[in-house]
């Protein structure tokens, strides 16, 4: 069966939605993310599904990646990354509940929160971040699709535009190396 056709749709979509994506958005959130290395805060980030799994990967890029070489080291912690911990919010309590209550114990005032939805509308990623918005935090959403509720709360938002899972997804992780390549690059000459 020949796929071409097929592959060259996902591939358009994919390029004429990076065009859309704000690089004032991306530039603010490498600019608070620098702020947050330079103050020693730490960047919880999670999301759900795929989102998960890009989460973890900020974080292998930003503890290590970047931060292995530099004097000044990132402190990524992914909500999404202890299974058992997750398990036991959701079923002691609800599924909304899986990110939140480890905030409860380890953000203090001033850390950051980072949301990675497809939707935008993951409940248990809008309420990690509206954790942040009330206890004196920095809240970050990375959204696809319209942006959701999680676009609307935070303070700060990359939003990739479009109606697809797979791209906003694809895009994401983009997003994680295209920031990554740039601290790399430019160390900590700011």
């Amino acid at each position: 069966m020949d796929y071409k056709k097929d592959i060259e749709t996902y591939f358009g979509k994919v390029k004429e939605t990076i065009d859309k994506i704000s690089i004032e958005n991306v530039n603010t959130l490498l600019n608070i993310l620098n702020k947050a290395r330079d103050e020693g805060r730490f960047v919880f980030i999670c999301g759900n599904g795929g989102s998960a799994s890009t989460a973890s990967h900020f974080c292998c890029d930003f503890n290590k990646g970047i931060s292995s070489e530099q004097k000044s080291k990132f402190r990524f912690v992914c909500l999404s990354d202890n299974v058992p911990s997750m398990m036991a919010y959701a079923n002691d309590f609800s599924y909304e509940e899986i990110f939140v209550g480890p905030l409860r114990n380890l953000f203090n005032e001033g850390d950051y929160v980072i949301g990675i939805s497809g939707s935008g509308n993951s409940s248990n990623v809008i309420k990690a971040l509206q954790y942040a918005n009330e206890h004196g935090g920095v809240s970050v959403g990375i959204t696809g699709y319209d942006g959701g509720i999680v676009k609307q709360i935070c303070q700060y938002n990359v939003h990739v535009p479009i109606m697809d899972m797979q791209v906003s997804e694809d895009l994401h992780m983009m997003l994680d190396h295209c920031m990554m390549s740039i601290l790399c690059k430019h160390g900590e000459e700011r």
